[in-house]
């Protein structure tokens, strides 16, 4: 095997050459990409709608073309999955990336076309695992199996011909070259079984007895998964499940809430933590610096960007700008054009860019995960950074949280109200809502205003859950694994009431 990794790993470093040629040359590799992304999407019938063969640049896309999201696309994508093709791109689509829904859809299923998976997904597992050897050249990560965390997927027939939706993380194991699948755990019947609870178990009780070199993962699931692991083994630490894990490539939720859960399960010195960012729509980040978590925009993935500032989500023709007109630390909603048919769509999450040569980002939220029901604008990315704060001062860990408004009435002003499972609840428990309540003032100036003498918002009432209470309510919607996980801002109170009558029944 040590021959095998050093192979790999030499494979790996050759395609650090084309990461440097998009980091040298990033707008005009996006030009590049636009140009292939209409000239493929004329044939289309969107194309057709839209006049794809009169658009020249960018201007004309941007005038011609509306900003789209999964309601504008869904009854073309409905047609897909009924055995149309040629409606959003030319190649035929079997693959449907299954993501928590919309509003009117309880589940979105976003189109997956061989161009996407060949040069965006594998591509950047390629490259992420490039990124690592370059950052860690003496890596031995390829004499052990990687454990994978992976969802699930259904065959659908329509008029003979098979059609797939799941996990977009399930749809990529079943693609997996062979060489890959080799050097995985688990098994592929056990990485795409469907119930959770009997998966966990049985990946638990194969992956552990493999040597493991690397995982990668949602965090929540992820952490699941170790500790049922310890539970059956009865070891200390997974360092003595696996002595030659070296690397968690994490993605799918931000990781500061688990950074010290991690480090306390994984207390390895060589541990390291390389954080991705991609969804079913595309693979758009990934950390490219062993001393910093921000995320390297990946440019050549057949994927065009655009940039909404959050401030113009409100207007009716929100104005976009392409990568060479964005700001440092600015709040965007991400557009994106794809290989696989998504056209100026906008995917929900907010990015600011931390540096712009080469082109690096942070997630900073989601367009409709936020409070700013009293003016307010707080965002995931300030949440998570005071309750850090709140965490190191009170020497706690937080497990999951969610929070939402609480309104006003003629007793008491208006309210965030926070539901917080803790690993080790804190000892002051007011104490802590302080130092939150202190570090959120210091982060959002929006808050701080409205926290003036209680006059609109009084400090945040923080009720401990017990542990166990999220996974119940995910179990209980049947959300369970996959890509699931905790909304952690709402502005109104649907998911923090549901879980408060879980708990009261």
């Amino acid at each position: 095997m040590a021959i095998f990794n050093t192979v790999l790993a030499w494979l790996m470093k050759k395609r650090m050459h084309q990461i440097e040629l998009f980091v040298k040359y990033p707008i005009d590799v996006q030009e590049e990409w636009f140009r292939r992304l209409i000239s493929n999407g004329k044939t289309t019938e969107w194309g057709k709608k839209y006049d794809y063969k009169s658009i020249n640049t960018f201007q004309d896309y941007a005038n011609r073309v509306p900003v789209s999201d999964y309601e504008m696309l869904k009854p073309y994508i409905d047609r897909l999955r009924n055995g149309e093709q040629n409606i959003l791109w030319p190649e035929e689509i079997r693959w449907f990336a299954k993501s928590s829904g919309t509003t009117s859809s309880k589940s979105k299923f976003i189109p997956v076309s061989n161009s996407s998976l060949e040069e965006c997904h594998f591509k950047a597992g390629k490259d992420m695992l490039s990124l690592y050897v370059n950052n860690f050249p003496d890596t031995e990560i390829f004499d052990g199996r990687g454990l994978v965390m992976g969802g699930s997927h259904n065959i659908t027939e329509v008029k003979n011909e098979s059609y797939y939706d799941g996990d977009l993380s399930a749809i990529l194991i079943q693609n997996l070259p062979f060489w890959v699948q080799f050097l995985k755990t688990p098994n592929l019947t056990i990485a795409l079984m469907d119930e959770w609870e009997s998966k966990i178990e049985a990946m638990a009780r194969e992956t552990m007895l493999h040597d493991v070199t690397s995982i990668s993962g949602v965090p929540s699931w992820t952490m699941v998964l170790l500790k049922r692991i310890l539970d059956i083994t009865g070891k200390n630490n997974i360092s003595e499940v696996w002595p030659n894990l070296e690397v968690f490539f994490h993605g799918g939720v931000s990781f500061v809430p688990y950074r010290e859960q991690f480090k306390a399960l994984i207390p390895s010195a060589k541990m390291q933590y390389m954080e991705t960012y991609n969804a079913s729509e595309g693979f758009f980040g990934i950390q490219d610096q062993s001393n910093n978590s921000d995320l390297l925009l990946m440019l050549d993935y057949g994927i065009f960007y655009e940039f909404i500032p959050v401030e113009e989500l409100e207007n009716d023709s929100p104005r976009a700008i392409t990568l060479g007109d964005v700001e440092i630390d600015r709040n965007y909603a991400l557009v994106i054009t794809t290989n696989a048919g998504l056209w100026r769509y906008l995917i929900g999450d907010t990015i600011k860019f931390t540096s712009l040569n080469p082109f690096r980002i942070r997630i900073s939220g989601r367009t409709k995960s936020y409070i700013n029901a009293f003016g307010e604008e707080l965002m995931i990315d300030n949440a998570e950074k005071a309750l850090t704060v709140a965490c190191s001062k009170c020497g706690v860990i937080i497990t999951d949280y969610t929070a939402a408004p609480l309104f006003s009435t003629d007793k008491e002003s208006a309210a965030h109200q926070w539901l917080i499972e803790f690993e080790t609840n804190p000892e002051n428990a007011d104490y802590f809502a302080e130092t939150f309540d202190n570090a959120l003032k210091s982060l959002n100036s929006d808050y701080e205003a409205k926290r003036y003498h209680n006059m609109i918002l009084r400090p945040p009432v923080i009720q401990i859950l017990e542990n166990g209470t999220f996974y119940k309510w995910l179990k209980k919607k049947g959300k369970l694994g996959g890509q699931n996980k905790v909304p952690r801002l709402s502005n109104d109170r649907q998911i923090i009431d549901e879980i408060l009558e879980m708990i009261r029944s």
